[in-house]
């Protein structure tokens, strides 16, 4: 029993929500989105491990808030993913959770009407039912694992996963990340720190026991065997770490951590000076490295939407569409643009 003289005394309610498993039965995979799930996360676990050359690019909007636009967006990727697949590999960014340095909205999942209303479940729901279109579009998704468990809920459908820079040092993270099924990225710290990403990378292979729920909902001890499958993802901190003396320095860290060179590079966020123009200058220098004949960036991540720039969450009704809602993102002309340029500068 709560004795409410000590406990939850900043508590308002508590409310139940959907389990994993109902929701699942709501919203049930297809032989095709299956297919898609599993040939994506295979790939990148190919072309993390150098059997596949071709270089992985996760690309869309910094983070979903319109399921429509999103819809939108994944059909154009579609045809431009099969359009380069000889030497690009096309995954399309769906962040349905957003980090805040302190307050702010926190994603789709979390306050999908974008009202502070927290409607918790109907964005579970909106996130599990657009994972399930892309797919059966024939297109794989990466995402951001943020809460701790929610990834009981969708994370089946994702074929790359992140760990953002404000958790990547995060135990609790860490131990999730152990038990995923897909390949996981750990971003470098917001202060540029690339430690916290090696430790990460270590700690995610070795196997762990934390707390958890299980797919019926019920609090469980999760045990993990470890997930071999990780690489760091070069974000920026106090200016750019992309260059080729930054990368250098990077894979010798990570040899010297016994761990094989896997780097991502981030176009966007400090890399670019949080200018979406800059992201196009960062892919041309990554590009100039991989020609010169670097061997250890095996990924780039562009932040891209329909349309440029970004807007402020004032006031819905006059929200733009496919325009972010978070960071600046280049607009679609430009995001075909610079990834048909990189297949043209690689292949």
């Amino acid at each position: 029993m709560t004795d409410l003289r000590i406990e939850n005394l900043n508590i308002i309610a508590e409310e139940p929500i959907i389990t994993p498993d109902e929701l699942k039965r709501q919203y049930p995979l297809s032989d095709k989105t299956t297919k898609t799930i599993l040939d994506g996360q295979n790939t990148v676990k190919r072309i993390l491990h150098k059997k596949d050359k071709r270089l992985l690019v996760v690309v869309g909007p910094c983070s979903i808030h319109d399921i429509n636009s999103a819809k939108e967006y994944a059909g154009k990727l579609k045809q431009l993913a099969d359009e380069v697949q000889d030497t690009l590999y096309l995954v399309m960014r769906v962040y349905f959770e957003k980090p805040r340095t302190t307050v702010g909205w926190q994603g789709l999942i979390n306050d999908p009407y974008l009202d502070n209303s927290c409607q918790v479940e109907d964005g579970l729901k909106m996130a599990r039912e657009l994972l399930l279109h892309i797919s059966e579009l024939g297109l794989p998704a990466a995402g951001e694992a943020l809460d701790i468990v929610t990834p009981q809920y969708i994370q089946d459908l994702f074929s790359w996963t992140a760990i953002g820079a404000r958790t990547t040092e995060s135990q609790s993270h860490r131990n999730m990340a152990s038990g995923l099924s897909s390949v996981v990225g750990f971003k470098n710290g917001t202060k540029g720190s690339i430690d916290i990403a090696i430790n990460a990378r270590a700690s995610v292979a070795a196997p762990h026991n934390f707390v958890s729920i299980n797919p019926d909902g019920k609090v469980a001890v999760v045990k993990t065997k470890g997930n071999p499958n990780s690489h760091i993802i070069l974000r920026g901190g106090k200016g750019p770490n992309y260059s080729a003396e930054h990368i250098a320095e990077y894979e010798s860290e990570l040899k010297k951590a016994g761990l094989e060179p896997r780097i991502m590079v981030d176009c966007s966020h400090a890399n670019s000076g949080k200018n979406a123009n800059n992201q196009s200058v960062v892919l041309n220098d990554i590009a100039q490295q991989i020609s010169n004949g670097n061997n250890s960036i095996m990924g780039v991540m562009i932040e891209s939407n329909l349309k440029h720039g970004n807007q402020k969450l004032d006031n819905i009704s006059e929200l733009e569409y496919g325009v972010s809602i978070t960071d600046e993102c280049i607009a679609w002309d430009e995001t075909v643009s610079i990834i048909r340029e990189l297949r043209e500068k690689l292949k």
